[in-house]
């Protein structure tokens, strides 16, 4: 990976989970670990799981640094300090400065590599870079403090990956924690979950949202209403839908859904050229995952009778009563979401051309919607 592309554990354009100041939304979660920590039942695996995008990562690294700094809850006796009441750790702190320059000898972060023979950055977790962390166990056990590894993220395993991993948590280093951030537990193995004790962090309301983005140092684009709507409550969510011009997007997606029954080609066209120019590969996944949203906003309108209470556009509530009025309309769209979700993935793997899976993808939208 060079050193102006962008790790695999952080969005684009938006600071790493390390450098963020402060956890919003996940007090439940703190206060289970910080209650293991101070009872004396600290667990060796962690299991951090929730919708991608609301924390898992920002927490990893806040217990990260308040297990490097915090001296273990027997040490100084009578005159111990008082048990912690936060994970939060002063920023002026030497393991702070440490972690935020990567220079903790105590701590490693698993991620995807780049592999040496093509130069490019792997899609999977793979077994050597979990091998890798014997060695680490190895050398930094001599001074006999505390050590931590964070595997982020723990889905990106290859099955190789996997069982080596399982193979540490059935014989866990001394004074070793390992934390695993996950966004689809059900992918791991059983064994793996069963020896790891699980913090459920959720999605965020409207003001924790708002809250969330003003501290992260983005300038955001766009009503920070409308970005909770469209991420379902997702900081990292939000971000990305902010930095890659996505309420725009769903705008002109509203739109032209507003045109159906007869869609205003010209305008798909467009829309379809944009997504598909070079380097623009983010943009055109985004695309189909607002795509996806849409569709299912449509079929949650037919379900209930009713528009979701927040538009995330312009003439959205208009739009999505007029072309899901029934619960039977609902269900073809809902359907119709299946189809297409596996249509574009399909068309994405094997290299289609973009414009057009992009425009026969309106151009199949169209053909569903009521006359």
């Amino acid at each position: 990976m060079s050193d102006t592309e962008t790790p695999p554990d952080q969005i684009e354009g938006a600071p790493h989970p390390r450098a963020t100041p402060r956890l919003v939304g996940q007090d439940g979660a703190e206060a289970q670990f910080l209650d293991a920590w101070n009872t004396g039942k600290l667990h060796h695996a962690w299991l951090l799981t929730g919708p991608r995008g609301v924390g898992k990562a920002t927490l990893a690294w806040r217990i990260a640094r308040f297990l490097l700094a915090t001296p273990d809850p027997e040490a100084g006796g009578m005159f111990a300090a008082p048990p912690p009441v936060s994970l939060d750790i002063s920023p002026d702190h030497p393991v702070a400065h440490r972690i935020a320059a990567g220079s903790d000898g105590a701590l490693r972060s698993v991620i995807r590599t780049v592999n040496p023979d093509t130069k490019r950055m792997r899609k999977q977790i793979v077994v050597d870079d979990i091998r890798a962390l014997g060695g680490f166990f190895q050398m930094s056990a001599a001074d006999g403090g505390r050590r931590v590894v964070i595997i982020d993220d723990a889905d990106e395993m290859n099955a190789n990956a996997a069982n080596a991993l399982l193979k540490m948590l059935e014989e866990p280093p001394q004074r070793a924690t390992l934390l695993l951030v996950s966004h689809r537990p059900s992918g791991l193995l059983p064994t793996i979950r069963s020896r790891c004790r699980t913090l459920r962090l959720g999605t965020l309301t409207a003001a924790q949202m708002t809250e969330a983005l003003a501290q992260s140092g983005v300038d955001i684009q766009g009503d920070s209403g409308a970005l909770a709507e469209l991420s379902s409550g997702s900081v990292g969510g939000a971000l990305r839908l902010s930095l890659l011009g996505g309420l725009g997007i769903y705008a002109e997606l509203v739109a032209l859904a507003g045109s159906l029954p007869q869609m205003d080609r010209a305008r798909a066209l467009q829309l379809a050229e944009a997504a598909a120019q070079r380097g623009a590969e983010d943009k055109l996944a985004l695309l189909f995952s607002l795509i996806n949203l849409l569709l299912a906003r449509l079929a949650r309108t037919g379900a209930t009778g009713m528009a979701p209470p927040i538009a995330a556009a312009p003439g959205e509530t208009e739009m999505l009563v007029r072309l899901s009025p029934t619960p039977a309309q609902g269900r073809i769209w809902a359907d119709l979401a299946q189809e297409v979700s596996a249509r574009a993935a399909h068309g994405l793997a094997v290299n289609l051309d973009p414009a057009a899976l992009v425009l026969d993808t309106l151009l199949k939208i169209s053909s569903h919607a009521p006359r």
